[in-house]
């Protein structure tokens, strides 16, 4: 059934067909659609369209299509409509007759799409936080059962300092938390209601748009027509929002790779997140945080077709803006299979502690705390760390760390070096020095930590 078809004479052409009809992939709105569609009864049958006896059959009709939907009973394949809305609505002509040809008075597919679009955005947004928080948990918990574990922190992949491991694994729940943050903010804007807007200019029937708005759950309805159907801002707004989070992810998984492998050897991945080799019995790869890495790029896709297809956008409707859906639903089911495989990859990661302390007192990464020790001392900055660098030279031709370099070597480059500096040349003590909030230390660490926990952890 054409929702549209009075003025024309010839049906559609198949090659047209093809790329027209939308109900292979927006059948996913048909909760959505229906729901709207109950309120939009209600809404026309108070603004005197539809008499009571007429409403409750529309609605009694809806309802029980909805249980249908929402149970994933509904039967597409044999269906030949053209996109979710004329799919109801020939179900309900089928049952209902001329009945159910009320119903879309005063309506258009364009306010009727945005309305189920947005319901559809919201719903999985409250979904997607759920799955925020829990990579969250993952990470928090996998901190606090290695709160002792120190290992080298990098920039430019050099070893740098040494930082604790829950330091690490809070850097990744503080990204995750400004993810949290934008889907909540991203969850505020889309919730205002377009039903009612009609095609662009409204409609004519007195139908009450605050009532259908907070019917749905919206905040309010849309204030402007034109802008209710023909923007997609808050799509776009998600797009961004798990292309970013995604960017986290990829990081991480990054992160991960580097340490697990044979290089480095910080950690072991559990063999359910792993796979093997079809040739070399030895190897256990990480797959699961290699496809979170490259499905990043497959979500950032989804943004920038977006935002080229909307750039050029007459007001108000245009039908490329049918191009908004299989993006977003492809990315953010993309989305939330990285956050679900990285709750597992979190949970498996066994540490191996040693080899991290080991790795963390190699790479010279003591040689700023020498200049700190060499400051204390009353040495300008500028100088120490000068000084450090021509010790650090002198360490790696002789093959030996900077603490185990002799008082006396120590002293060719400054007579203020004593014994006092071999503790300051330690581990432990270049890590717990860091004492100020969101250092490395472990009291910030902990209290960090303990905020975490407390959030996060239920």
């Amino acid at each position: 059934m054409s929702l549209w078809g009075g003025r024309f004479q010839d049906g559609s052409s198949a090659m047209f067909r093809t790329v027209n009809d939308s109900l292979p992939f927006d059948r996913v709105l048909a909760s959505q659609d229906i729901r709207g569609s109950i309120a939009w009864a209600r809404a026309i049958a108070k603004a005197g369209v539809l008499s009571q006896d007429e409403h409750q059959q529309l609605e009694e009709a809806l309802k029980a299509l909805l249980v249908k939907a929402d149970a994933g009973e509904l039967d597409f394949d044999a269906s030949s409509e053209e996109d979710i809305h004329s799919f109801v609505e020939a179900t309900l002509i089928e049952q209902l007759g001329d009945v159910a040809r009320k119903l879309h008075t005063g309506r258009s597919r364009n306010d009727q799409v945005a309305t189920d679009f947005r319901l559809w955005t919201r719903e999985h947004v409250e979904l997607l936080v759920e799955d925020v928080e829990a990579v969250i948990a993952s990470l928090v918990g996998n901190a606090d059962v290695n709160q002792d574990v120190i290992l080298p922190g990098y920039t430019h992949l050099q070893r740098a300092q040494p930082v604790r491991y829950p330091h690490w694994c809070l850097a990744y729940v503080e990204m995750l938390k400004r993810d949290l943050s934008r889907l909540h903010d991203l969850k505020a804007r889309l919730n205002q209601c377009p039903l009612g807007s009609g095609a662009l200019a409204g409609t004519t029937y007195p139908i009450d748009r605050q009532a259908i708005a907070e019917e749905l759950g919206f905040d309010s309805p849309c204030i402007n027509s034109l802008d209710a159907v023909s923007d997609r801002d808050y799509v776009l707004e998600l797009l961004f929002v798990a292309s970013t989070s995604m960017m986290h992810l990829s990081r991480m998984a990054e992160d991960l790779i580097f340490y697990n492998s044979g290089e480095a050897g910080f950690i072991q991945l559990g063999d359910a997140v792993t796979s093997g080799s079809s040739l070399m019995p030895q190897k256990k790869n990480p797959d699961a945080l290699e496809l979170m890495r490259g499905k990043c790029g497959r979500v950032f896709g989804s943004l920038q077709a977006l935002l080229v297809t909307m750039k050029g956008l007459p007001l108000a409707y245009n039908k490329d803006m049918q191009e908004d859906k299989e993006g977003l639903f492809d990315a953010t089911n993309q989305w939330h299979i990285c956050l679900r495989i990285a709750c597992e990859v979190v949970d498996s990661i066994k540490l191996d502690s040693e080899r991290c302390a080991k790795a963390a007192r190699e790479g010279y990464a003591n040689a700023t705390e020498l200049a700190d020790y060499l400051v204390d001392k009353g040495i300008p900055f500028r100088t120490a760390h000068d000084i450090s660098g021509r010790v650090v030279l002198d360490a790696l031709e002789k093959k030996k760390a900077i603490e185990e370099l002799t008082i006396t070597e120590l002293k060719v480059y400054s007579d203020v070096i004593e014994e006092d500096v071999y503790p300051v040349l330690q581990l432990e003590y270049l890590v717990n020095k860091r004492d100020i909030l969101g250092g490395t230390g472990i009291k910030p660490v902990l209290a960090a930590l303990e905020n975490a926990k407390a959030s996060f952890i239920k």
